[in-house]
C-alpha cells in the first residue's frame, strides 16, 4: 500500500506497473556531464554508445507532504526529468521551477502505462506515484509491463507505514486490504474480532462503507479511525463505531483503520473450509459443511492457485477456496440460471466478490476457460466426456477431487481411479436428532470422494 493518496491517483488503471533505473546521480551526469557530477554518468552514455541497454525510466514516490518531504535523491531525478508523469494533484506538487514537460494520465490509464516506454523516444521519463510506488502502486505495475530491468523505484513512506505509525500498531500485525477500484466486501473475511484493519478506498466515502459492512454482519462495535492526509500539512483523523458512525464522507486521501469488535451474540466465520451451511443461500444443492471440509482439504487449496468448481450449485466450494487467501481464485460453473444469481450472491456476502461464475453445461462451458490448478466436480459425473476434459485441462501437479452420492456416479469414480490411480473415500456422517423423548443417530447419505494428483 502506499501513502494516503497513492492508492487513488493510479486508481484509473488499477493495473500495476514498476520500472528500475539508473540512480539519479547517474541521470543527472549522462544528462550533460555538468561539473561536480558522478564519472558514473559518463559510463553510462559510453554503455548507450556500445549498444548497451539504459534504464529509460524512475518512478518517484512523492507523499501528501509534497516536495518538502523529498529526500535528495527523489528531488534529483525529478529536476532532471525531461518528461513527467503523474495525476494532476501529483504534478502540481513539484515547483515551477523544475523546466520537465508535465504530461497528466489520461483516464484510463492502463494503455499510457503500457506505451510509457515508446511515447517518449530518448527523453528521461519521471513517473509520480503516491508514496511507497510498489505497494499496491504504479510501481509495481510497470516493472510487470516493462520489465524490473527498465524501472528504478524510488520510494516514500507508504500510507500503510505513516497510519501504523500514528496508531502505534506493529506494521507486520495488521491486515491490510484494499478496495481500490473493488468492492468493499472484501473487508468481510478479514473482520474478525480482535483484528486491526487498514483498509485502503477511492475516496472519501471508503469509511462509512466500511462502517456499514461491519454493523450489518455483527461488528458494529467496531472503532473505526479514518487518517486523512498523512504526512501533510492537513494531516487530520476521525473516530467513531461502525454501528453509529457520524460521518457523511471524508478527505478522498484517506486511509481507514479498524479495530474490529464483534456484538454479543455475533458468530465470526473462519477463513478454513467448513464454514455452517446457513451460511449459504441455496436450494438444497450444496455440499454440506462436514463433506466441504473434507473435500477443500485434498482440493488443498494454495496461495495464487486456480480452482474450477464444476456443478457449484450454490458455489461454496469455490467461496471457501477463495477465503483461504486473498489472492486464490475460482470459476464456479453451474447451468441453472437461478443458481449461477445465488452463487454471485453468497460470494459477494461472504467477502469474495472476485469469484467468476459461468452459467454453461460442463463440459461444453470449460472451452476457453484458464487451465485450472484444481478441479471440484460435484455434479454431471455421469456427464459425457466431463472428467475427461477437467483431467486434460489440469495442470500437471493439480489436483482434482469429484464427489458422487449415486451408484452410478461411484462407478464412474470407480473406473476413473482403476485409470488414473488416486484414492476413494466414503464418508458417512451422523448427527444426533431427537427420536420421541430421547436423541438418536440420523445418517445423512454417505458421499464418495475420489482425489487424484495429475
Amino acid at each position: 500500500m502506499t501513502t494516503a493518496s497513492e492508492h487513488r491517483s493510479e486508481r484509473p488503471s488499477r493495473q500495476r506497473v514498476s520500472i528500475a533505473a539508473s540512480s539519479a546521480d547517474e541521470e543527472r551526469s549522462e544528462r550533460g556531464g555538468e561539473p561536480g557530477q558522478s564519472e558514473r554518468g559518463v559510463e553510462r552514455a559510453r554503455s548507450r554508445a556500445r549498444g548497451q541497454s539504459v534504464t529509460p525510466v524512475v518512478v518517484v514516490g512523492i507523499g501528501a507532504d509534497g516536495w518538502d518531504g523529498l529526500s535528495p535523491r527523489a528531488r534529483r531525478a525529478v529536476e532532471d526529468a525531461d518528461v513527467l508523469r503523474g495525476s494532476t494533484r501529483q504534478l502540481a506538487l513539484v515547483p515551477d521551477e523544475v523546466p520537465a514537460e508535465r504530461v497528466p494520465w489520461p483516464s484510463p490509464m492502463a494503455p499510457a502505462l503500457a506505451a510509457l516506454v515508446t511515447d517518449h523516444p530518448g527523453r528521461r521519463v519521471v513517473v509520480l506515484a503516491s508514496g511507497d510506488p510498489m505497494l499496491s502502486g504504479v510501481g509495481a505495475s510497470l516493472v510487470r509491463l516493462h520489465g524490473a530491468g527498465t524501472v528504478e523505484v524510488v520510494p516514500h513512506p507508504s500510507s500503510v507505514t505513516l497510519a501504523c505509525a500514528r496508531l502505534g500498531w506493529a506494521v507486520e500485525e495488521t491486515q491490510v486490504v484494499s478496495v481500490v477500484g473493488r468492492p468493499v466486501e472484501l473487508v468481510a473475511p478479514h473482520a474478525t474480532p480482535g483484528r486491526r484493519l487498514l483498509v485502503l478506498g477511492s475516496d472519501g466515502g471508503t469509511p462509512g462503507q466500511v462502517a456499514r459492512l461491519l454493523a450489518d454482519r455483527g461488528y458494529g462495535a467496531s472503532r473505526i479511525v479514518p487518517l486523512a492526509q498523512l504526512g501533510g500539512p492537513a494531516e487530520r483523523q476521525l473516530t467513531g463505531t461502525a454501528a453509529d458512525w457520524p460521518h457523511t464522507g471524508t478527505d478522498p486521501l484517506v486511509v481507514t483503520a479498524v479495530e474490529v469488535v464483534a456484538d454479543p451474540g455475533a458468530v465470526p466465520l473462519p477463513t478454513v473450509p467448513g464454514l455452517p451451511d446457513d451460511a449459504y443461500a441455496s436450494d438444497g444443492q450444496l455440499t454440506k459443511r462436514d463433506v466441504r471440509a473434507v473435500t477443500l482439504a485434498r482440493l488443498a487449496p494454495l496461495p495464487g492457485q486456480l480452482l474450477w468448481d464444476v456443478g457449484a450449485g450454490a458455489g461454496s466450494i469455490g467461496i471457501e477456496w477463495m477465503r483461504v487467501h486473498p489472492s486464490c481464485r475460482a470459476v464456479a460453473v453451474e447451468s441453472s440460471a437461478e443458481r449461477v444469481r445465488r452463487i454471485g450472491e453468497n460470494a459477494t456476502r461472504l467477502g469474495v466478490p472476485g469469484l467468476r461464475v459461468v452459467e454453461g453445461r460442463a463440459p461444453a462451458a470449460l472451452s476457453g476457460l484458464p487451465a485450472p490448478d484444481a478441479v471440484f466436480v460435484g455434479g454431471g459425473l455421469t456427464s459425457e466426456g466431463l472428467l475427461e476434459a477437467c483431467w486434460a485441462a489440469l495442470r500437471p501437479g493439480g489436483r482434482l477431487v469429484a464427489n458422487a452420492v449415486t451408484v452410478e456416479g461411484e462407478a464412474v469414480l470407480a473406473a476413473w481411479r482403476a485409470r488414473a490411480g488416486g484414492e476413494l473415500v466414503r464418508l458417512g456422517v451422523q448427527r444426533a436428532e431427537p427420536v420421541g423423548g430421547f436423541t438418536g443417530w440420523r445418517p445423512a447419505m454417505p458421499v464418495t470422494i475420489w482425489s487424484v494428483t495429475r
